[in-house]
């Protein structure tokens, strides 16, 4: 019970519980199957990009371009397939290659030229988004094949409420459920994933990685790469959502993402993190939202909202870590020194 006490996932928790309950005092309707499978379906977009941030935050750095990856690679698809024909495995393939050659691109800028993870995909961001405005000319898709429509409106799981309408868990939400175990397995229980809490946890330079055989250029490559794979999925996913697509949809999401993450306890300084608190960080902020749309309170307020939240969060992970450093200290110091 103290390492459960000790955890920053179980506040996160008991956020989630308070807030639900005093949700569902004002408005029943928010506690109930349908409005679950709902909020899982609609966070499937920014749950698998927070998956995604994660490992980069673990890794130690930061990426802040992949909304314009993620509109890029949703973008070309849409153009291909509605001009080209196709299916659904070649819609993800495609954007998920144009997710992961961007991702990798960003790894070789700030590996190759020391630029700062941050500053870097600020820049490529730009450029990203830039390009695409540019050749696109703002200009919406909205008409997409009818295969396409038909997957986005497949149950996994399927419930009829007491009017007979259907609801349950969309073809969105079992890919972000995939994305979720595959990246938990990763992080666990390989060393690809030992190394990138490492590498995070210790602040790794070029020279010191060297030393421990820790090949740095690999592990950008395979965390910015997998951040863009991961943008590539989210792109289609977003596309299935709404049925168009625009280039300006997804670029300004970058903060709902970071927020889902940091709530969860991933540390900004890196090698901390868990899919766990990740899950819990996109529940908190579902939650918040649906709270305030069935409590009629203005959507602006979800922004302050984020922003109250977000301080608090890191606040307390803060004061955690403070009190955990004071008991290590007076553990290791001698009692003849304290004295």
């Amino acid at each position: 019970m103290k390492r459960i006490w000790k955890m920053h996932e179980t506040y996160v928790f008991l956020a989630i519980l308070v807030l639900s309950a005093v949700i569902t005092a004002i408005n029943p309707n928010f506690f109930s199957a349908e409005n679950f499978f709902d909020l899982l379906n609609s966070y499937a977009f920014l749950g698998i990009l927070a998956v995604g941030m994660l490992v980069v935050l673990v890794s130690g750095g930061i990426d802040l371009s992949f909304t314009a990856v993620a509109t890029v690679g949703e973008y070309l698809m849409a153009i291909f397939i509605t001009r080209h024909g196709g299916n659904m495995a070649i819609a993800f393939l495609m954007s998920m290659a144009i997710g992961v050659a961007l991702g990798m691109l960003n790894a070789v800028l700030i590996y190759y030229f020391d630029i700062p993870a941050v500053i870097a995909t600020i820049g490529s961001l730009n450029v990203f988004y830039g390009l695409l405005i540019v050749f696109s000319g703002g200009k919406w898709i909205y008409t997409l094949p009818t295969w396409f429509r038909d997957f986005a409106q497949t149950k996994v799981i399927s419930f009829a409420n007491a009017s007979g309408a259907v609801y349950g868990m969309a073809t969105v939400a079992l890919i972000w459920i995939i994305v979720i175990v595959a990246v938990t397995l990763l992080l666990r229980y390989t060393v690809l994933g030992r190394t990138i809490y490492a590498v995070g946890g210790c602040g790794f330079d070029k020279s010191a990685a060297t030393r421990t055989g820790i090949n740095l250029l690999h592990v950008n490559l395979f965390v910015y790469g997998l951040m863009g794979f991961l943008a590539g999925t989210a792109g289609v996913v977003q596309a299935l959502q709404v049925q168009t697509v625009a280039p300006n949809s997804i670029v300004g999401k970058e903060l709902n993402v970071i927020a889902a993450v940091v709530l969860g306890g991933a540390s900004l300084a890196g090698g901390r993190g868990t899919i766990t608190g990740t899950l819990l960080g996109v529940a908190l902020l579902a939650i918040l939202s649906n709270g305030l749309t069935l409590m009629r309170v203005s959507s602006y307020w979800f922004d302050v909202a984020i922003g109250i939240v977000i301080i608090a969060s890191v606040s307390a992970s803060a004061i955690q870590q403070k009190r955990k450093h004071r008991y290590a200290i007076d553990v290791s110091t001698p009692a003849e020194v304290t004295a």
